[in-house]
């Protein structure tokens, strides 16, 4: 089965190195799809070069540092995201849902697509439903392209969903299957720049809501290698990432020197978002630009005549699977611990034979358990033993590092 994480495989790792990122961005804004670049030629890195890296942090890993265990249902449909217009009732209502393990990672994007669907009917107010990543990100997008906004949520932060996301850049984490990525392919590029694009903005900003840190994917085979098979419903996923944003995301290299206690280890910088601050500033960028919120629980379509405003755009998540009958949505659980946080680590990794990964997250270490049941798992009930489990693992692990 394949996990939800930014490194796709060992055979995917000795790409060109990305060049001219800003340039290649420009053409975000108008929605024009970017030429694809040619990378020049690059001299590879060294092992010489990488043996001298600098020493890593020691992470303490331990059940009693754990401060807090979430379960996160995300919402995968084989077609890819939800992202079209329906009239309910004398409702006029764009449907923005179904993102899998990429709604933070393509909120930006998708609330843009979703906006400009919206503006169509010509009416100067709003009402979106949800107030998670997406929710709240398309609700910023409408106010800036002019629009008077209310929010209509069951749960507001930090009791909503996506707050309990891993909370990586993983643009193409289970957001649409190999079968249906030709057809999606095109929709996601122009989502993925316009987000990455907006996150880079946020670098270096008060309490630092974006940061880039190098992540680790270790290994005990070697590229390659053929994976013990694995029965499993879940689909097969395009490397989209990989494909399309060549030229504007890092390069992952192989490491020969190495603290890990794997055969293989492989580093690539990834883009990783404190959560509960950048919530804190998009809910108060939202609040400064006149938006409202409003509680509102909703049980079937029904419930769409009771918002005020005419045109609406649906950002439920999972929740639009009852909301609106829509089987298409596959649950996936996810189960994290946060442990208290360590701010001089500035490095995590992935080991998935040991099935376990660690964020080095300034809100909190959050430690991941992958588990083989995950697919089509709606179950959100909460395991003790299984974060406890992973964080032992990862002890393990680091207990076992060199030096």
């Amino acid at each position: 089965m394949q996990r939800r994480n930014f490194l796709k495989g060992a055979a995917a790792l000795l790409g060109a190195i990305p060049i001219n990122a800003a340039l290649s961005a420009e053409a975000v804004p108008g929605l024009t799809p970017v030429p694809a670049l040619t990378p020049a030629p690059t001299p590879e890195v060294s092992a010489h070069l990488l043996s001298r890296s600098r020493p890593l942090a020691p992470i303490i890993a331990s059940p009693d540092r754990i401060i807090e265990m979430n379960v996160c249902t995300r919402p995968f449909r084989p077609q890819g995201p939800r992202i079209e217009y329906e009239r309910i009732g004398r409702k006029d209502v764009v449907h923005n849902y179904g993102h899998g393990g990429s709604g933070w990672s393509l909120s930006w994007g998708t609330g843009q697509i979703a906006v400009d669907m919206a503006k169509v009917h010509g009416r100067k107010e709003l009402a979106v439903i949800g107030c998670g990543a997406i929710g709240l990100t398309t609700a910023l997008v409408a106010q800036e392209a002019g629009l008077k906004v209310t929010i209509y949520a069951k749960e507001r932060p930090p009791y909503v969903a996506s707050y309990r996301a891993t909370g990586s850049f993983t643009p193409d984490s289970r957001i649409v299957s190999a079968q249906y990525a030709s057809d999606f392919a095109a929709q996601w590029e122009l989502m993925a720049r316009r987000s990455f694009r907006r996150f880079q903005s946020l670098l270096g900003t008060q309490g630092h809501p974006i940061e880039w840190r190098d992540m680790y994917s270790l290994s005990d085979s070697p590229p390659g290698a053929p994976r013990p098979p694995v029965h499993s419903s879940e689909p097969e996923y395009p490397s989209l990432e990989r494909e399309l944003l060549r030229d504007i995301t890092p390069n992952t290299i192989t490491v020969t020197s190495h603290p890990f206690p794997a055969a293989f280890a492989y580093k690539r910088p990834a883009m990783l978002f404190n959560i509960a601050e950048y919530t804190r500033v998009l809910m108060a960028e939202f609040f400064a630009h006149g938006g409202n919120i409003e509680t509102l629980v909703m049980q079937d379509k029904r419930d769409f005549a009771a918002i005020h405003e005419r045109t609406i755009i649906n950002c439920t998540g999972y929740g639009a699977r009852a909301l609106l009958g829509d089987d298409s949505i596959i649950p996936v659980r996810g189960q994290t611990a946060k442990l208290i946080p360590q701010p001089e680590l500035d490095y995590g990794f992935f080991y998935g034979s040991r099935r376990v990964s660690v964020y080095p997250r300034r809100d909190g270490l959050l430690v991941q358990a992958q588990a083989e049941g995950d697919f089509n798992n709606d179950r959100e009930a909460l395991d003790p033993e299984e974060s406890i489990s992973a964080v032992q693992r990862l002890a393990e692990i680091v207990g076992a590092m060199k030096g």
